[in-house]
């Protein structure tokens, strides 16, 4: 069986709330993931984003998980300052020291920090599960939320040229 890590990225009170596209549901999903990834031994990471000032700025409420969210003693947590999971972050160490080979990836926001978590995860050679009902994001001016994580979940998994797999699959089928 491949040993993989489950990163749950940014969701948190300053970005829940008001809460993105089925938010809500997301959320279930999510923490369903997680019971199901730590019945199977796989670790459970939760990435936070910061800011320096703002509705993210470490430690304050906005920068907390989301309520409802449902971390439990042994999971992992990340902070993170970019869009990027692994930038100046001590993920990539967590992972190798796990000897992570996939990873399954869920959170917010679609089109920013899902999207390039996955990609530097490939980049980095790990295959990538994109759970594609447990990420979201706000409706923009540009597109709706809906669309875009549509769009992401189609073309995501088309991106061959890292030499992994990136799939999108629902979250009732990641198989841990």
């Amino acid at each position: 069986m491949t040993k993989q890590a489950l990163l749950i990225i940014d969701v948190q009170r300053g970005l829940f709330e008001p809460a993105p596209h089925e938010g809500y549901a997301v959320m279930e999903r999510i923490n369903s993931l997680a019971e199901r990834a730590r019945a199977a031994g796989v670790p459970v990471v939760y990435i936070q984003h910061e800011t320096r000032t703002g509705a993210l700025a470490h430690g304050t409420d906005g920068w907390r998980l989301a309520h409802g969210l449902q971390p439990r003693d042994g999971d992992h947590f990340v902070r993170k300052t970019t869009p990027d999971s692994f930038l100046r972050t001590d993920l990539a160490d967590k992972l190798t020291s796990w000897g992570t080979e996939q990873v399954v990836v869920c959170g917010y926001a679609s089109e920013f920090c899902v999207d390039t978590t996955t990609r530097r995860a490939a980049a980095l050679g790990y295959p990538v599960v994109l759970v594609a009902d447990a990420h979201t994001t706000h409706d923009k001016p540009h597109m709706g939320a809906a669309q875009i994580r549509a769009h992401h979940n189609a073309t995501l998994p088309d991106i061959s040229s890292f030499g992994v797999k990136i799939v999108a699959t629902p979250a009732a089928e990641v198989v841990f």
